[in-house]
């Protein structure tokens, strides 16, 4: 399986990370079998759970505390949700939890369920520990399609006056900390035209036409920033950028098109201002709508927002931080390129790093897989915070 040169991951952390993957969590499916298992295991120790539910109760957030009583507290926070694999090219069985050749096969084994099952693999050893400050899980739904149950998580703690110190977004970052991240925010934009025979197009409004001014204004967008945003260096793409991902309009090709819409992001840098940047587009669009009306008064354009998943800047001077740099014996910090839920808990007022097993090269892949070797390292990280006795270095 692997070699004795390797550290060694204990078998109940192992076991727990293939339940986990053995578990169908894709975004579109109900992460309550997960969120039981998870229950069930902390019960058995005599730990409560709190649940907060998505509207129809098919999904839930997991919050639980080990050491109740003890002042504020770190949280160790992870996503249940996985992205599908629906048309990808596996070797390995997407729920199978195979190990070989020293690594754990399955999709969400790097993103992120290794680190949820060696978090909860320690969870007795937390619930024992002499820290002055108590462990919190917290374990959220649909973070892959925008970062929604996070928030309702959040809200609940405000709620209860829970008041964390820090927290630890155990995204896969090879276990080197990582103390930035770009934002991904989206938007879909329908534009209403008027249809007529493609004889008579003067008397339309062509939906498809309008739309793709808006598209253009958005490269134009995209091209300046990469041309002249100042560089934010570390991350590999150092400038903000934006893109059109989905566009859908027309019926015939002899009817000018009445409807048509896209869908846009930004990455932006976390030093950028997004809104600033969605308020050209829109600004744009407003200067065509009334030429559009003239022929037309309910044409124009329409903007809903997709999912609004902030930038995170954290500090390689946060306890937070060093903490992290100390379990998992990093020099060094990182910044990435992938959206986290990090920036979410950083906005609450609760200090953040993302640490955790895996590689994002790994992740969303065909045959996904996390190495042996970095659950090893992530439970080193893990029994070291059950034994640390100050979040100061």
């Amino acid at each position: 399986m692997h070699s004795t040169s390797m550290p060694l991951v204990s078998p109940p952390a192992l076991e727990l990370a293939q339940a986990l993957v053995r578990l169908d969590t894709q975004s579109h499916h109900s992460n309550l079998p997960l969120i039981d298992l998870v229950r069930e295991h902390l019960k058995k120790l005599g730990v409560e759970s709190r649940l907060t539910f998505n509207e129809e109760r098919t999904k839930a957030n997991l919050f639980a505390t080990l050491g109740e009583g003890k002042p504020a507290g770190v949280i160790l926070s992870g996503h249940t949700d996985t992205v599908p694999w629906e048309g990808q090219d596996w070797r390995f069985d997407p729920l199978g939890g195979e190990i070989e050749d020293g690594k754990l096969y399955g999709r969400g084994s790097a993103d992120m369920k290794s680190f949820i099952a060696v978090a909860v693999a320690h969870a007795e050893a937390f619930l024992h520990s002499k820290a002055p400050f108590a462990i919190h899980f917290a374990f959220s739904f649909d973070e892959e399609v925008g970062c929604f149950g996070v928030r309702q998580l959040i809200a609940d703690l405000r709620d209860a006056g829970i008041q964390p110190l820090a927290c630890i977004v155990g995204e896969p970052t090879s276990m080197v900390p990582a103390i930035a991240h770009k934002g991904v925010y989206r938007w879909r934009c329908c534009v209403r035209g008027k249809e007529a025979h493609s004889s008579l197009t003067p008397q339309s409004v062509n939906a498809i036409e309008m739309a793709s001014r808006v598209v253009t204004k958005i490269r134009e967008v995209a091209e300046a920033l990469e041309k002249n945003e100042p560089r934010y260096e570390g991350f590999d793409v150092p400038f903000t950028t934006a893109s059109v991902g989905q566009f859908r309009g027309g019926i015939a090709d002899n009817v000018v098109p009445r409807d048509a819409e896209f869908r846009y992001e930004f990455r932006d840098l976390p030093t950028a201002d997004v809104q600033a940047l969605q308020r050209q587009v829109v600004d744009y669009a407003r200067t065509l709508e009334p030429q559009m009306k003239r022929i037309a008064p309910d044409a124009g354009f329409s903007f809903e927002t997709i999912c609004a998943i902030p930038s995170f800047l954290g500090s390689a001077q946060d306890d937070v931080t060093r903490l992290a740099q100390r379990l998992s014996r990093e020099s060094r910090t990182t910044e990435v390129a992938f959206g986290t839920e990090a920036g979410i808990f950083k906005e609450s007022g609760i200090r953040t790093v993302v640490c955790g097993p895996g590689s994002i090269q790994q992740a969303h892949q065909p045959d996904e897989y996390v190495t042996l070797e970095q659950l090893a390292r992530c439970e080193e990280f893990m029994r070291g915070l059950a034994n640390t006795m100050s979040l100061r270095a």
